[in-house]
């Protein structure tokens, strides 16, 4: 159903946007809550941002908004995009808030699928990134992007974290086609300039979205043909990663020190991206484990009492599910605000 979402249009850097949600008479809220959807996703794509957003607004005494914010990767960016310049956008848009609203603001960010990946890429990765990186045999993307130092965030939400790699290499059992159309593009991407496009015809093939642009850098990072030996960046969330992968990803986020409160994963209990035999619960554990064993004089950075596998969820949470996802990202705020 159409209908009008009241709120504030901010352009934190040139070309770049994020909607903040407010009642229909705005009350500047002091701390933001921001949201990064996956791939594909833009401003109201994702159905529970806007009952999270009406349960913030609805009371008065809340002192949260919800920013849905826009990346250059949102909506069919994303295939020539990456995690890099995701996190350094991100990034912006923290200072933009803060230097709007105040130094003392708040700033919790929240991802959903891919965004899932962003929010773990802003805490763990270096800060600032290097200038130039390499993944396997393809130099990052990004290599001439001046990276800036990332503020740091008071709070973090993972929502709906699967692995692109597990869930396309589901989708190929069986499929001849799109398997002898896979292992093309592997073997393209492996020696391409990282920008060059991939074949559109092979591409879609694969399970990516028809019509839609994908550089060889971005197919190699998303793909990861090398893993579980050699992870891609965007290899985060796969279930047959090693402990020193997790070490290096979820185990560094005390010692960046880009958190000031917890890491919270939410997965969705009938996520349709989910590989068969995913063991959520296990999961969370493993990042429990991998997350506190890299604790900084013993503070905790996993928020062990709202992680959770929300029953029903599919992966979007478009219906069932959406009340306890609401329940638990709002006692986090209050846990983030209150630390």
């Amino acid at each position: 159903m159409s209908q009008s979402h009241p709120g504030i249009l901010h352009e934190y850097v040139p070309r770049l946007i994020a909607h903040e949600f407010t009642s229909p008479i705005p009350h500047p809220k002091r701390n933001a809550l921001l949201f990064i959807g996956g791939l594909t996703d833009g401003l109201l794509t994702v159905p529970y941002v806007k009952t999270l957003a009406q349960s913030l607004t609805s009371s008065p005494t809340n002192t949260w908004s919800v920013f849905n914010v826009l990346l250059t990767s949102s909506y069919l960016g994303w295939g020539i995009g990456s995690i890099d310049r995701d996190i350094e956008e991100i990034g912006q848009c923290v200072t933009y808030i803060r230097s709007l609203r105040g130094a003392d603001t708040k700033v919790v960010i929240m991802g959903h699928s891919t965004g899932s990946q962003d929010v773990l890429h802003y805490l763990s990765a270096p800060n600032p990134l290097p200038r130039s990186q390499s993944q396997s045999q393809n130099p990052s993307v990004d290599e001439g992007l001046q990276y800036l130092t990332r503020p740091p965030v008071d709070g973090a939400i993972m929502q709906a974290p699967m692995s692109d790699r597990e869930f396309l290499l589901n989708m190929l059992k069986g499929n001849h086609e799109a398997s002898a159309a896979y292992a093309q593009l592997v073997n393209m991407a492996r020696i391409a300039d990282p920008r060059t496009l991939l074949p559109l015809n092979l591409t879609g093939v694969v399970g990516f979205e028809p019509g839609t642009p994908v550089n060889a850098g971005r197919f190699w990072s998303l793909a990861s043909p090398e893993s579980p030996a050699v992870p891609a960046k965007d290899d985060l969330f796969s279930s047959d990663l090693g402990e020193g992968r997790l070490a290096e990803t979820f185990g560094v986020v005390a010692q960046r020190g880009l958190l000031g409160y917890r890491l919270m994963a939410l997965y969705s209990g009938e996520d349709e991206y989910g590989v068969p035999g995913l063991d959520m619960q296990a999961m969370l554990e493993r990042w429990r484990v991998a997350t506190d064993k890299g604790a900084v004089d013993g503070e905790v950075k996993w928020d062990k009492e709202g992680s959770a596998v929300i029953p029903g969820a599919t992966h979007n949470v478009k219906d069932v599910g959406q009340e306890e996802l609401v329940e638990r990202v709002l006692g986090y705020l209050g846990r983030v605000e209150g630390w």
